[in-house]
């Protein structure tokens, strides 16, 4: 069924709100009533349509994530379509560093990262699709510019080093620019060992 456009207009102003405010407060101290004060809706409205503040959080980080996967799916290139594999890849990291930096403290306050990206699994079909898609996507690129590595595993390997304790400390403090630049390198590094594949060595 497709939402009413006044109850579309009321989410919209509720998100937008609460990202106005997030950029003057923590998570912690943003209350359902500042939030509705702010978009101009009644209280009862906020929390009708997202039951807690962790729902309203929750919400807001789904919509960057949902964002960040339609400019993967439809945007231009070289995050979306149209470009080389190896670009497009490098492009996807360099996005998603910068979506969990932008967001450390939602992220802290939902007490996930929205990078986990476990592998599909068909005994477990109930993985978050998103995450799925963003695996599935990191290894397919993989796949067609390293035929020679194990992909899935790659892709395991990369995602994972997004949501490890160490790095998103280091996205606590601040210092995503370094995550950026070490997982950048740690993608071009891969992206190179391709033009060695098959080269004879030299004795």
């Amino acid at each position: 069924m497709a939402e009413r456009a006044d109850a579309a207009r009321n989410r919209r102003a509720i998100l937008l709100a609460t990202e106005e405010l997030l950029a003057r407060f923590r998570p912690e101290q943003i209350s359902m009533e500042q939030v509705a004060a702010a978009a101009g809706v009644g209280k009862g409205t906020v929390f009708h349509r997202f039951g807690s503040r962790l729902g309203l959080m929750t919400a807001l980080m789904q919509e960057r994530a949902y964002a960040l996967h339609d400019a993967v799916e439809n945007g231009p290139p070289p995050l979306g379509p149209g470009a080389p594999a190896g670009e497009r890849l490098l492009a996807f990291f360099d996005a998603i560093v910068d979506l969990v930096a932008r967001n450390k403290g939602l992220l802290a306050a939902l007490g996930h990262a929205v990078t986990a990206a476990p592998r599909p699994d068909p005994d477990h079909a109930d993985g978050h699709p998103l995450h799925q898609a963003w695996w599935a996507h990191v290894q397919a690129l993989i796949a067609a510019e390293r035929p020679d590595l194990d992909a899935e595993a790659a892709a395991d390997v990369l995602l994972g080093a997004l949501q490890s304790g160490p790095v998103l400390r280091l996205f606590e403090r601040g210092e995503g620019k370094r995550v950026a630049a070490a997982v950048h390198a740690m993608v071009e590094a891969l992206l190179r060992a391709s033009c060695t594949v098959g080269l004879p060595q030299v004795e």
